[in-house]
C-alpha cells in the first residue's frame, strides 16, 4: 500500500484580457478497486460557477466557467490517493469466450477502431506473430512488448491527439502514442482494451514526505476475465506508482481540460505536476 499526493496545476496567461471562459477539468483521480480517493480538491482562479458530475465513462469532471475579464486562469487539483495494487488474480478466459457474443457486445466500445487507436496492418501481423500459441493474459502483455520494442520515446514529436497510424510511421512517440499504438494492437486480435490517464510518481525510492517533480501519464487496462492494468511505456504492469484519473476508448474520452474562452490572441500555457509520497 501507498499513499501519495498529487497537485497537479494548469495556468493559462493570456496575451490580451479574455471575456469569458468554459472548460471542462478531468483531474480528480478515480476511486476503485485498487486505489481511494482519501481527498480531492479542484480550486479554479478566478473564483468562478462549477459544476461536478461523472461523464459516460465514469470520469470525474469538473464544468466551470469564468465570466469576468481575466488575463490569467489558474487551476489547481490536489489529491490524496490510497493505492493498494494487489496482484491481479489469473483469468481463466480463452479465445472462444472473448470472441463469443455476450463478451462483443458488452465490451463493444474497446474493441472498436477510432480514427486514434486504428493501427496498420504491419501492426495488426506484429500482434497476430506475438499472440501466437499463447493465451489471452500473456498474449496481451506479449503484443504490448512487442510494439513498445520498436518504438523510440521522443517527446515533443508527436501530440494527444495525433494517429497511432502516424506514431507508427515515425517510429517515435510518447506515453499516448504507445498506449494507442498498444490498444489498437489488442483490439485487432479481439482483446477488449481501454485507454487510462492519470499520474506516475517517478521516483520509487523517494522518501516519505518528499516531494518531486511527477508525471501526467497515460497507460492502458486490457480485458481477460477481469481488467488488468498495463504501463507500455515502461514495460510493466501497473503499480504502487500509478494514480488512475480516468477510462475510456482513446485520449479524447479523458483529456485533463479542454475548454474555450472568448478574447484576442493567443495564451501561454504552463502544468506541474508534483507527487509526494505520504506512506
Amino acid at each position: 500500500m501507498s499513499v501519495l499526493r498529487v497537485v497537479h496545476t494548469t495556468s493559462f496567461d493570456y496575451a490580451a484580457p479574455v471575456t469569458a471562459s468554459y472548460n471542462e477539468a478531468r483531474m480528480r483521480p478515480a476511486t476503485d478497486r485498487r486505489q481511494t480517493v482519501r481527498s480531492s480538491r479542484l480550486d479554479v482562479r478566478p473564483n468562478t460557477w462549477a459544476d461536478e458530475y461523472r461523464d459516460y465513462w465514469g470520469t470525474a469532471v469538473t464544468a466551470f466557467e469564468v465570466l469576468r475579464s481575466h488575463e490569467r486562469l489558474e487551476i489547481v487539483s490536489e489529491s490524496v490517493v490510497e493505492i493498494d495494487a494487489n496482484e491481479p488474480g489469473e483469468p481463466e478466459i480463452t479465445w472462444e469466450r472473448l470472441g463469443g457474443d455476450v463478451v462483443l457486445d458488452a465490451y463493444a466500445p474497446f474493441l472498436v477502431e477510432t480514427p486514434t487507436t486504428a493501427v496498420p496492418d504491419d501492426v495488426a501481423a506484429l500482434a497476430l506473430d506475438a499472440a501466437a500459441g499463447l493465451a489471452p493474459e500473456a498474449a496481451a502483455e506479449a503484443i504490448c512488448l512487442a510494439v513498445r520494442d520498436l518504438l523510440e520515446y521522443v517527446p515533443g514529436v508527436t501530440t494527444v491527439h495525433t494517429p497511432a497510424a502516424e506514431a507508427w510511421e515515425a517510429r517515435t512517440g510518447v506515453c499516448q502514442d504507445m498506449a494507442h499504438l498498444a490498444i489498437g494492437a489488442l483490439r485487432s486480435v479481439g482483446i477488449p482494451a481501454r485507454y487510462v490517464s492519470g499520474y506516475l510518481h517517478p521516483k520509487p525510492d523517494a522518501g516519505v514526505g518528499e516531494t518531486v517533480v511527477g508525471e501526467s501519464h497515460a497507460w492502458l487496462e486490457w480485458w481477460v476475465g477481469e481488467w488488468v492494468g498495463y504501463d507500455p511505456t515502461n514495460r510493466r504492469p501497473v503499480g504502487r506508482d500509478h494514480v488512475v484519473v480516468g477510462r475510456g476508448r482513446e485520449y479524447d474520452d479523458v483529456p485533463p481540460l479542454k475548454g474555450v474562452y472568448a478574447g484576442a490572441g493567443g495564451s501561454d500555457l504552463d502544468v506541474t505536476v508534483e507527487v509526494t509520497r505520504l506512506a
